[in-house]
């Protein structure tokens, strides 16, 4: 009987020790090489060279052919090129690695979930499809090595550019402070930007120096047609099940039956150049004016956020007496976009590429010519809200440059002079909570949206669109009078609602005499003037008050 229990507990023992052998092998020790290649990727980054490669290997430590065996270590995990001087590291790792976990699967499950949080903000929507596609490549059922050269995909959505004004000049002031001023901004318009944007559709795809590129994706092109199809089919659905297609078919012939016109679903929704009608997308609305609200409510936070305040008494941009203010000027549109990597197995960008991304890149740019804070381009206008149209202005109908399409461009009037934004100040919690529960009434009960354009009343946007109307039917000698007449009634506006300090005394009427050349009050009129009206009256000016020959109501924008 001992024997028989004796050889029992042997053959128990050894069956766990084979057991934990293959556990061991086949589950805990791949997990461990896992976990020391993804911790050694956050150590490497951390003391890196300029030769850094794949996630912060150094070329020494990867074999572009060990992503063909997942289960292969890599460099110094395999017992090779490892120094003495790594020693000195043991306990900064020792501290890091307990604080990714207690176990080896839950400090990798950890890491790679801030892997892929870093990898979702440095590459954004557009990067998410590159890594998808790269990850889903293989060969002979072999995972195979990263490759930036994949095909686009065309995507819709809006595009916003935001840049800092003047920032040549804080540049050459800040040195390398400089990239602190560009973050402080960047913190405020990508938390509006995502805070206001209709789910997470709005990122920021990328920095261009002082300028940022916003989009908000509305989807790829197959995405947008089958929604858009479904819906259809919901519409037209009469019973419930499936019979929606046999009733839209029966609607169509009964209208044809009766001599209308048949028009199809593609015809409708299709525009001349094949692209789709964005105005015809269920939702479009909302979704675009989300999309201004992230805009307008980051500008309300610049002038708002303590930071960025704080530039004000940095003595090399202000001289000491806080001349410097932190201006942001935004322009935007709505079309397609290729949406892709760009660059090499080195170094490559998730990007978007498209005629209408240009186009937003020039909205932004001439906002100084027409001396708004933002300009929008007709497209985007359309898909407004009426309650949102009703707040832009029409500043002109123009041809941008490398473009043959006659382009409206509109404004939302925004000024931070004598506006105390940081009243309406909201906690984060509070903001999102605004957010979330968006109407389009926010244009009329918003503070931030009510105090930006407070300066504009119902007589100047009566007597500025008289104006541009007489300027694009070519009567600009009367133009001439009645934008002069607008312009005076801004400044007459902005003095008396106390938006800046003025000595009534000191200049008098002299402010609203343009006969009067004196430094100071050209400098008023032009600061707190109607920058609109100044930039058409110039360029009537310019030709003496007569259109060119052939005028159709169309300016040539010639700068970008």
């Amino acid at each position: 009987m001992f024997i028989l229990l004796a050889t029992l507990l042997i053959l128990v023992i050894f069956g766990l020790t084979v057991m934990r052998n293959d556990a061991g092998r086949l589950v805990l020790d791949p997990l461990r090489r896992m976990l020391k290649i993804v911790v050694r990727c956050k150590f490497q980054t951390r003391r890196s060279s300029p030769n850094i490669c794949v996630v912060g290997l150094t070329p020494d430590l990867v074999n572009f052919e060990d992503a063909e065996n997942p289960l292969m270590e890599t460099g110094d995990l395999r017992g090779k090129n490892r120094s003495d001087a790594d020693d000195g590291d043991e306990k900064d790792r020792d501290d890091e690695s307990r604080q990714l976990g207690n176990y080896e699967t839950e400090q990798l499950i950890n890491a790679i979930a801030k892997i892929a949080d870093l990898l979702r903000k440095c590459w954004g929507v557009a990067g998410a499809g590159i890594i998808s596609t790269n990850l889903a490549r293989t060969k002979e059922g072999k995972t195979v090595v990263f490759n930036p050269t994949v095909p686009g995909k065309r995507v819709y959505a809006l595009f916003g550019f935001v840049a800092i004004n003047g920032f040549d000049k804080q540049l050459h002031a800040l040195g390398r402070d400089v990239m602190i001023l560009i973050n402080d901004v960047a913190k405020v318009v990508h938390d509006e930007v995502f805070r206001w944007a209709l789910g997470d559709s709005g990122q920021c795809n990328r920095n261009l120096g002082a300028a940022f590129l916003m989009v908000f994706r509305i989807g790829d092109f197959n995405e947008i047609h089958n929604k858009k199809k479904l819906a259809q089919d919901v519409v037209f659905n009469t019973n419930g099940r499936s019979s929606n297609r046999r009733s839209a078919n029966a609607l169509r012939k009964r209208k044809t039956a009766k001599g209308k016109k048949r028009t199809s679903h593609r015809n409708i929704d299709m525009g001349a150049d094949g692209t789709l009608q964005l105005a015809s997308l269920p939702g479009i609305q909302a979704f675009t004016d989300r999309a201004l609200l992230g805009m307008l409510k980051s500008y309300a936070g610049i002038h708002r956020d303590k930071r960025l305040l704080n530039w004000k008494k940095d003595w090399r941009l202000g001289a000491g007496v806080g001349a410097f203010t932190v201006s942001v000027i935004y322009g935007m549109d709505a079309g397609w976009a290729v949406e892709g990597a760009v660059g090499s197995e080195y170094k490559i960008d998730a990007t978007y590429l498209s005629p209408h991304v240009n186009m937003a890149s020039r909205m932004m740019s001439a906002t100084k010519q027409y001396g708004v804070t933002i300009l929008l381009s007709q497209a985007v206008e359309e898909l407004l809200s009426r309650p949102a149209r009703s707040k832009l202005r029409h500043l002109d109908t123009v041809f941008v440059k490398g473009s043959s399409v006659a382009q409206r461009i509109f404004t939302y009037d925004a000024r931070h002079e004598g506006v105390d934004y940081f009243l309406f100040e909201r906690s984060p919690e509070k903001a999102d909570r605004d957010a979330d529960a968006y109407t389009d009434k926010v244009w009329e009960t918003d503070q931030d949206l009510l105090s930006m354009r407070q300066h504009v009343k119902e007589e100047f946007m009566e007597r500025f669109r008289e104006g541009v109307d007489q300027y694009l039917d070519g009567k600009w000698k009367d133009a001439i009078e009645t934008l002069s007449a607008a312009d005076d009634m801004m400044i007459q506006t902005v003095i008396e609602e106390g938006f800046i300090d003025f000595d009534p005394e000191e200049y008098g009427d002299d402010i609203f005499d343009r006969s009067i050349r004196d430094d100071d009050i050209v400098r008023i009129r032009t600061e707190y003037g109607d920058g609109a009206c100044k930039c058409l009256i110039s360029y009537m000016e310019r030709r003496n008050g007569v259109p060119p020959q052939g005028w159709v109501g169309v300016k040539k924008l010639d700068s970008k």
